[in-house]
This record gives structure tokens, sequence and C-alpha cells, in this order.
């Protein structure tokens, strides 16, 4: 599959540099817009406890959807685009991600490399959701082939993923690779998480704070990874060998616009405009919007509804010779 003619590095870099400018206005009203309201569906939903478990859960929805906002916040701090000074962000991300269970420094890290790798078929495994090609699937033995099509199930993605995604996000990286500042990362949001936990049982006790705060957290980090999913993983996505990856290209052919209901894309802060995102990560998430309506750069995008996005979780396999995203029915796998 052949996608349109990539924009020159000028002309994206000029478009793009109009709107890394952070806000302090904004960031501040964000966070209270988001934060306030969140300590208030916490609150709802304990008093909600005694009632039945049910109608707590319904307040789970927009509490989870409010925890996706507040992970949005620290997705920007990360990128140093939410506030203008370096320490405001880092501070400010810290502790969104001590409320997000999401280790501040460790996910920065890998956040970055993910952004300097998406669509790069020779660097996969920064962030990415796991996809193999048609001739490596094919290469797997049956039980090789079995773990992969577990994995890709949705019902294990959204499922079971929230659960991996809070605890893999308690261990330390390993390895040679792994640097002091992403261990301790690691550590102080631990630190910070056992703390607060620690206080809020202490005021309303461990069972509340789990019926409360655990059905929320489960949705948020759900949604997420649907998010991160339906923006990546399409027809029509980028896909090329490092010798031919080009980094414009794939931020705006291999990231979709997810074109959501206005209160939608308020949860998740405008993060549908995902190929905006990739192609200038420091345009902070108040001003993805405007850079998009105001610049034909970015109209020739694949824009995805949420019907649509249903649609790609058959798309499991990338075929090399077709340049595009499959199915398992669309290719013919030799017995192993």
């Amino acid at each position: 599959m052949s996608h349109p003619a990539k924009p020159s590095s000028a002309e994206w870099r000029g478009v793009i540099a109009r709107y890394q400018r952070s806000d302090v206005g904004q960031a501040l009203t964000q966070m209270a817009t988001t934060l306030i309201p969140l300590a208030g569906m916490f609150y709802l939903m304990y008093r909600s406890l005694a009632l039945p478990y049910w109608t707590t859960l319904l307040l789970a929805l927009p509490a989870g959807g409010l925890l996706v906002r507040t992970f949005i916040i620290m997705h920007d701090c990360a990128h140093g685009s939410f506030l203008p000074s370096k320490r405001a962000n880092s501070i400010i991300g810290w502790i969104t991600g001590v409320l997000t269970l999401t280790p501040f420094g460790q996910w920065r890290h890998g956040h970055a490399l993910h952004h300097a790798s998406s669509g790069d078929l020779d660097r996969r495994g920064h962030g990415d959701v796991e996809t193999l090609t048609v001739q490596e699937y094919a290469a797997l033995s049956r039980g090789g082939r079995l773990r992969y099509r577990l994995f890709r199930n949705p019902l294990v993605l959204f499922g079971i993923g929230p659960i991996h995604f809070v605890i893999t996000n308690r261990i330390p990286p390993r390895g040679p690779e792994a640097t002091k500042r992403e261990r301790m990362s690691v550590w102080s949001t631990n630190a910070g998480i056992v703390a607060l936990v620690a206080a809020a049982s202490l005021w309303v006790g461990w069972r509340a704070v789990f019926l409360v705060y655990g059905p929320a957290m489960y949705i948020a980090a759900a949604a997420g990874i649907w998010l991160f999913y339906v923006q990546h993983q399409f027809e029509g996505t980028y896909w090329k060998e490092h010798g031919e990856w080009d980094y414009a290209t794939a931020a705006i052919h291999g990231s979709s616009y997810l074109k959501l209901p206005a209160i939608l894309q308020w949860f998740t802060g405008s993060i549908g405009l995902h190929h905006v995102h990739h192609l200038g990560p420091r345009i902070p998430n108040y001003a993805l919007k405007q850079c998009h309506d105001e610049n034909p750069v970015f109209h020739g995008v694949t824009i995805l509804t949420l019907a649509q996005s249903v649609r790609t979780l058959r798309l499991t396999l990338w075929d090399e010779t077709e340049q595009r995203l499959v199915g398992y029915r669309d290719v013919v796998i030799p017995r192993a």
C-alpha cells in the first residue's frame, strides 16, 4: 500500500513550531478541571458503597475517564509540553504518575523511544503492541502461534492487559540499558503509591480504597490500551524497514485520527489526534485540534470513528508483500 508523498522537512517543522508553546493558564485550568472532579468522583464512589455495588461501578466510568485525562497530563509533562518549566513538568508528571500508577521517569524514557521508532519494522518493541509479520508468524511453532494469538486476543489485550500494566510498572527495569534514573523512578513512584494508599486507608479503610480506586483504574488502563492500539493498528497504517523508514511519514500515516464524540475527546485530552502528536510531540494536548484544523498537511490522515475502530481488532499481522495489516484469515500459513 502506497502513501501520499511525504511533506518536506521545512514544511512540517515550520507548521509544528507555531504550536509548540505551553500555556500556563490553559495547563492550570486543565489540571483544575481534571483533578478536582477526579477527587469529587472518588468521594461520590466512596459514599455510594452504602448502596448496591453496581452504583459504584457506574460511577467508576467517569472516574476512569478522569484518570485517562490525568494520564494525558502526565504524558504531556513527559514531552515537556504541558508547562514551560522543565521542573514543573517533572513535578506534575511524578504526581500524576502516582495517581495513574505509572513511573514518570521510566515511562518518559520508553515513550521517547516509541516516538523515535514507531512504524520501523527493525526497531519494534518500544511501546508497541507486539505485531509480527506474516513470515515471522509462519516461522513460529504451533505453540508460538497459539501464544501470539492469545496475546492479540481482545479479551487478553483489554481484559488482562490493564492488570499487566499495573504489575509491570511496579518492577524496576533490569539489564545493561536500564539507567539508575529509570530504576529510581519506579521506586519513588512505588513509594508515593504506598504512602497515598496508606493515608487513604487510614481515613476510609483499605477495602473502600480498593473498591473505589480499583475499578476506576482498571477502566482507565483498558481505555488507554485501546486508545494506543487503534491509533497505530489500522488499515492503511505505515511500517517500513529501517532503511526506508521516514519519521514524518510514519507520524502522519502510521497514526490515525480517532474522531471521538466531544465528551470522549475531552476525557482523552484530544490524544485521538495522534498524527499531530506524533509529528509534533512537544505540542500540548490543548493545541492539537487547532494545529490539525489549521494545516492541510494533516488532512490526508486515516480517520477512524468509534464503530470503525472496533473493526481494527481483526488486523493482527503485517503483510510485507501487500504492505498492509491483515487478519489470520487473509493469509495462508503452512501447517507446522
